[in-house]
């Protein structure tokens, strides 16, 4: 076998087809091996002899793609110093573009012994831990373009992998759960009917199956537990040997051919490897100190911010190198289109606290690529100081958190007043606007991956986890849900209306908001989890959607389908700037975009903002109020809308506003009626909201708009 020196960068192995370049970064290591492992397991050792600014390098002639590898890295073993070198370990490469296998609950992987910690455990890991595999970068794109939804028009549709495709009756047996199945004409079809510009998989960097979880008979479902940060998860291909990355490729291209923006779900704030107790697969044995944020005063254990064991030393360049290296390979090799940061609060802790100007966000903000996709954060982590919502750099946009709790609240009848509320449903310009930011920098949802389903939001009190096997420990226990009378299923006819009736509620007010709206995949549909709010560990039938629909879950989903399409015609809920007025009296201002009304048809009092007695009321969205121009600089001018709402559990009668807000109005959307009459109302007229039920009415003019939308009857 040839060694050539090859090149410190790039680092990873890289196939030029003729040979293969490796390199991997190590600051702390005496001597790395590079372990070449055929087919059969048999392993061939080669010495890295070239080091340069702590990169280890060399090449290979003849190394095709498909090859799998490792390292051996040599050096300080001493927890109590923070490092944690072990050879016997053999290493994954942090820059795998793919990873084969998955590790198996063996004491070979940890470097201590189970028994007694404070011995060292030296059996070889290999061939019970993951290996690398070099890929073949080829791939042909043909006249893939990025769909480049503005933030504005898009409605984002968040989904696994597995989930969403793996019961779809017209999705073969043999792709479902796979990368391929998701760009199946069957689930591309359900995506485009519905009117998504946008689907947000949860994690596909590969990730590991906890050994925790191993020994329960579950699996990590959702993915959280990354281990190969530009490695395409191989769980969801449907084959090895690099595979998992042609794949990946073919359902971006597709996705984008109908027009469907492709966001990952990326969790850079931990590893796999998890606390001191944790395997040595990577990262650890390669540089711990540098890799991860150490306890100062006892470097033996993590400092964590995520509650998965250990936390990323963000203030490492080579950890931001890496980081950086794998945002801009997704975009440029694999064309996503952008990323939802998982725990992003853990991001920005530079040092100790949060610091929304650190070091990772100077680099995105000056990135010619990775500034240009969209930026999502989850606001948060577990950490002091870590909730951030409203706190992150006018590049960004956010999980707005306190949408969602606002919102579940009104609709419960507890908690939210109505300043709340309309801060919420006029796009939450009190967290945004001062830093410069636009209504679209609210990533608005009721329900996400994380807790209950919507159809489980209105039918559980309290959550109902014991298939996890942790006693009813995990998941959250504040869930602002409400059973309406039973929990779980029942078949009171009753109970089950109001529950149909709340879904549609939700997502109409959800759709309905300024800002962008997301769904989490199966809410279209009443998909359950059975009361289960924390399905990470359920990788079966609890957690996948079931496309088998009753007559109800059909109409639900024509109702959501129909919501998009409403939303797509009218610019009026879309608006690129924030309304005149503040935010905590819903916008409103002498202006006149938008104004807020009382059933009886008088404007909001002052103190009715700031109490909770405000469960009824009526919001006029002026289409010829709004104040940003199209993209070639016209005036954006849209029809009228009124939005009634009444979340008490008796029906109210409404008054119309007076004749000049329009001369006569038409429903068409009434989230308590399951056909809508040809009946209009005239200004100043009467007219019954039902009982926890919301309805839209439009402005019927005798004169078109210069670009007028079309209605339909929802």
């Amino acid at each position: 076998m040839e060694i050539w020196p090859g090149d410190a960068y790039p680092l990873g192995a890289t196939y030029d087809g003729s040979g293969v370049n490796f390199a991997v970064f190590s600051e702390i290591a005496e001597r790395v091996e590079l372990c070449l492992v055929s087919r059969d397991g048999e392993e061939t050792r080669v010495e890295m002899t070239e080091v340069d600014g702590f990169v280890w390098h060399c090449y290979i002639p003849g190394i095709q793609p498909g090859q799998r590898y490792g390292y051996r890295v040599h050096g300080l073993y001493e927890p109590a110093e923070g490092h944690r070198c072990d050879p016997s370990k053999l290493l994954l490469d942090p820059y795998a573009k793919a990873i084969d296998g998955q590790i198996e609950n063996d004491p070979a992987i940890f470097s201590y012994d189970f028994d007694d910690p404070t011995l060292r455990n030296e059996e070889d890991s290999l061939g019970k831990t993951m290996l690398s595999v070099v890929i073949n970068p080829f791939f042909d794109w043909g006249h893939d373009r990025p769909p480049r939804h503005e933030y504005h028009e898009s409605v984002i549709y968040e989904a696994h992998v597995k989930g969403l495709t793996m019961t779809h009756p017209d999705v073969p047996e043999e792709i479902r759960g796979t990368y391929a199945a998701i760009a199946h004409p069957a689930i591309i079809e359900h995506l485009t009917d519905l009117g998504v510009t946008a689907i947000e998989l949860l994690p596909v960097h590969q990730f590991v199956q906890d050994t925790s979880l191993q020994e329960k008979g579950l699996s990590n479902y959702w993915g959280y537990n990354t281990i190969g940060f530009l490695a395409p998860h191989n769980g969801y291909a449907s084959g090895g040997g690099g595979q998992q990355v042609t794949e990946f490729k073919a359902m971006v291209k597709a996705l984008h051919e109908a027009d469907i923006e492709v966001i990952l779900d990326v969790v850079y704030n931990h590893t796999a490897e998890g606390n001191h107790l944790g395997p040595t697969l990577a990262f650890r044995g390669l540089d711990n100190a540098s890799y991860y944020r150490l306890v100062d005063d006892a470097p033996d254990h993590y400092y964590d911010t995520t509650g998965t064991g250990n936390s990323l030393l963000m203030r490492n360049p080579h950890v931001l190198q890496l980081i950086m290296d794998s945002l801009r390979y997704w975009v440029t090799e694999m064309h996503v289109d952008g990323f939802r940061f998982d725990l992003a609060a853990t991001l920005a802790r530079q040092f100790h606290e949060v610091d929304k100007l650190s070091a990772f966000f100077d680099l995105i903000q000056q990135d010619p690529v990775i500034s240009q996709v969209k930026l999502i954060a989850e606001p948060w982590d577990i950490g002091d100081g870590g909730y951030q919502v409203g706190n992150f750099p006018p590049l960004w946009t956010e999980w707005n958190g306190k949408y969602r709790d606002t919102v579940r609240d009104y609709w419960r009848g507890q908690g939210a007043t109505l300043g709340e509320f309309a801060s919420r449903l006029t796009g939450s310009s009190d967290l945004y606007e001062n830093s410069g930011r636009r209504p679209y920098a609210s990533i608005n949802f009721v329900v996400a991956h994380d807790g209950f389903t919507l159809a489980d939001l209105v039918s559980y009190d309290s959550k109902h986890n014991e298939a996890n096997g942790e006693g009813g420990a995990d998941g959250e226990s504040h869930n602002r849900s409400w059973n309406h009378g039973a929990e779980g299923e029942t078949d009171d006819p009753e109970i089950n209306a109001l529950r149909h009736r709340q879904q549609r509620n939700f997502l109409a007010t959800l759709l309905l908001s300024q800002g962008v709206p997301m769904l989490a995949h199966g809410d279209e549909l009443g998909r359950t989890q059975h009361g289960n709010n924390n399905v990470y560990c359920q990788d079966n039938e609890i957690a996948w959607m079931d496309w088998e629909l009753q007559d109800w879950q059909q109409h639900l989903l024509e109702f959501t389908r129909r919501v998009v399409t409403l939303r797509r015609e009218h610019p009026v809920f879309r608006r690129r700037r924030f309304f005149a007025g503040r935010a905590d009296h819903g916008g409103e201002s002498s202006i006149g975009d938008i104004e807020w009304f009382r059933p009886d048809g008088a404007h909001m009092a002052e103190h009715e903002w700031s109490d909770g007695s405000a469960s009824a009321m009526l919001v006029f969205l002026n289409g010829q109020a709004i104040p940003e121009p199209d993209e070639r600089g016209r005036p954006v001018v849209d029809d009228d809308f009124l939005l009634l709402f009444n979340a008490g559990h008796e029906p109210v009668t409404v008054t119309l506003p007076g004749s000049e807000y329009g001369q006569t109005w038409r429903p068409i959307i009434d989230t308590c009626a399951d056909l809508l009459t040809s009946e209009t109302h005239a200004a100043g007229s009467q007219m019954e909201l039902g009982p926890r039920s919301m309805a839209v009415l439009t402005h019927l003019r005798e004169e078109p708009h210069a670009t007028p939308g079309t209605v339909s009857q929802l």
